[in-house]
């Protein structure tokens, strides 16, 4: 529920409403006793109403794994989601100006779907009606913590309001803030971090032809080109693009007019849609993988992008995200049952051990098929046309490479 002030003291403080706090807040309401009190510090206005209820052209869109679909469904929200979703029936893999593909879809895989993508402010809308729903957690918003430091038995914060300022205790905060996150540089806490020398160029883009709910992921030298089913809007077939290129060339594409942009764009992409006819607004963001050296602190832990940003290939990152946050609620929820302190190492110790493998899998992934199909070097692209072809050719690497991206890997 929505408060004016927080009280004294709260078992778990979450820092950040977005996707993955809100996500981890929906969770902890549905899992753990009520007695165990909750507080979501939010810097930015939240609303459970869509600002426009009107869709737009250009809202931004994410990719939300099968597996993701499952775990919004255990936190009670999939059902009023699930109508603004676009589901992916089928994935279509392919290396451009040079042989090999594959498709996966999902008959192969007896499920409904094999992902779905969604504007993100369709599920902020969703989590911010659960939490202003919920009797257990409380929603400080505008709001944002100054200063945190630790204590005995977890963390003291400093909160800061319009209307003054809040010393607040708790025994366990999740960070989840994002990538640049003020409170990590407060602590101390530094990220292994390589750039990728990319960036992407986001937008959304109409074709001339319907995309059938499938998923493109394209291979070109500059990185990975992903085109992602969207629903129609006055009778445009869209799309939502997402676009690696070289940062040297970043510059030069966010500046052309739409024009030549839709030519460099229908030449890397192909004649599958065939002719793109509009791109909207755009948006770009330098790509690096960064990975927090501590993901966990006595009374401290870390959610999100703050402890693992991935590059987009394959869309990774908010499914990884979410299968911490599940994780996590259960060890808490174990803890709360054998009488742990939620803050304690030995818990948070626990959930590092049950994600490291899903975490160190999804990194690498994400990071190697990056890397390889970013390349002309001659050694790699012979690499890359055994890969795909060896995908097909192989039942199990296929089923192995599905699973990954539907979020249903083995932990």
């Amino acid at each position: 529920m929505l408060v004016d002030s927080p009280v004294k003291n709260y078992d778990i403080v979450i820092i950040g409403g977005g996707m993955v706090g809100a996500s981890f807040a929906c969770a902890l309401s549905k899992t753990l006793t009520p007695e165990i009190s909750v507080l979501v510090v939010e810097a930015f206005q939240q609303s459970s109403v869509a600002e426009n209820t009107q869709p737009s052209f250009d809202s931004r869109s994410t990719a939300l794994s099968f597996g993701s679909s499952k775990i919004l469904e255990r936190i009670g929200v999939w059902e009023s989601f699930s109508k603004q979703v676009t589901p992916i029936k089928e994935i279509h893999v392919s290396d451009r100006g040079r042989f090999g593909s594959t498709q996966m879809n999902r008959e192969q895989h007896q499920t409904d779907a094999l992902g779905y993508v969604f504007e993100n402010r369709t599920l902020g809308s969703v989590l911010n009606a659960a939490m202003a729903a919920s009797t257990s957690v409380n929603v400080l918003c505008p709001a944002e913590v100054k200063q945190i430091k630790p204590c005995q038995g977890g963390m003291k914060l400093e909160v800061h309001m319009e209307q003054g300022c809040y010393a607040v205790n708790a025994t366990l905060v999740v960070l989840a803030d994002g990538g640049r996150s003020s409170i990590c540089s407060q602590l101390g806490i530094v990220s292994e971090v390589e750039h990728y020398q990319q960036c992407a160029i986001i937008s959304n883009v109409a074709f001339e032809n319907p995309h059938k709910h499938i998923a493109f992921e394209r291979f070109t030298d500059s990185g990975p080109l992903a085109i992602l089913p969207l629903e129609n809007i006055a009778a445009e077939n869209r799309g939502a693009l997402v676009w690696t290129v070289n940062q040297c060339d970043v510059e030069e594409l966010m500046s052309i007019s739409d024009e030549v942009l839709l030519d460099k764009l229908q030449e890397r992409f192909g004649n599958r849609l065939g002719r793109i006819t509009r791109i909207g607004k755009r948006f770009s963001y330098p790509l690096s993988l960064s990975v927090a050296r501590e993901q966990i602190r006595p009374g401290l832990v870390l959610l999100g992008n703050v402890a693992h940003t991935l590059h987009p290939a394959g869309g990774q990152g908010l499914n990884l995200a979410l299968r911490d946050t599940e994780s996590l609620v259960n060890i808490l929820a174990e803890a709360n049952q054998q009488g742990e302190q939620l803050g304690s190492m030995s818990v948070l110790q626990k959930y590092l051990d049950m994600q490291g493998r899903d975490q160190g899998r999804s990194i690498g992934f994400t990071h190697y098929l990056n890397r390889l199909f970013s390349s002309n070097n001659m050694s790699k692209v012979w690499l890359r046309k055994f890969g795909l072809l060896s995908i097909d050719l192989f039942p199990g690497l296929k089923q192995g490479f599905a699973r990954q991206a539907m979020g249903l890997a083995d932990k």
